[in-house]
């Protein structure tokens, strides 16, 4: 997540594993640089497409990754279903290598289109969760979310 130039609020994250990654010296700045500082906020979320691939090849719940759109869509609400996706942990801003991913909430209520609503509201819980301790620990407000990825296809 990016906050440039004396900290304009914009950020920005990738929802894929093995984002670029940048290089940094002399203070964190590029070497050969003779612009203004820029200055940069990175929050990590370990599993959110990973969460869509895994209802799809563990659990049978999908049969393509697109069609968690359309099945998180034919319910409301979550249904009161949530899903924490800690495969391997949780990163930002919590930090704790040692969490385990639960579901929680279940009901005989609960249906496919609930887990598939939950699964994608994960990501968003996450989201939140990062970009409200950035604000709190830079002091900016944040106004603009930039990103990219498989799951900006998501629609819900």
């Amino acid at each position: 997540m990016y906050l440039r130039h004396r900290l304009i609020p914009a950020a920005q994250h990738r929802y894929e594993r093995g984002a670029e990654q940048t290089r940094s010296a002399h203070h964190g700045r590029l070497p050969g640089r003779r612009q203004p500082a820029v200055y940069a906020l990175e929050g990590s979320i370990a599993v959110t497409g990973a969460l869509v691939q895994w209802l799809r090849d563990n659990i049978g719940l999908i049969q393509s990754a697109d069609e968690i759109n359309t099945l998180a869509e034919s319910v409301p609400d979550n249904g009161g279903c949530y899903i924490v996706p800690a495969f391997s942990g949780l990163f930002a801003p919590y930090w704790r290598p040692d969490a385990r991913g639960i579901i929680a909430g279940l009901t005989s209520y609960v249906t496919k289109g609930h887990l598939a609503r939950a699964a994608l509201e994960s990501t968003a819980w996450q989201v939140r969760d990062v970009v409200l301790a950035m604000a709190i620990e830079s002091g900016v407000d944040i106004t603009t979310l930039k990103v990219d990825g498989g799951m900006t296809r998501a629609s819900c």
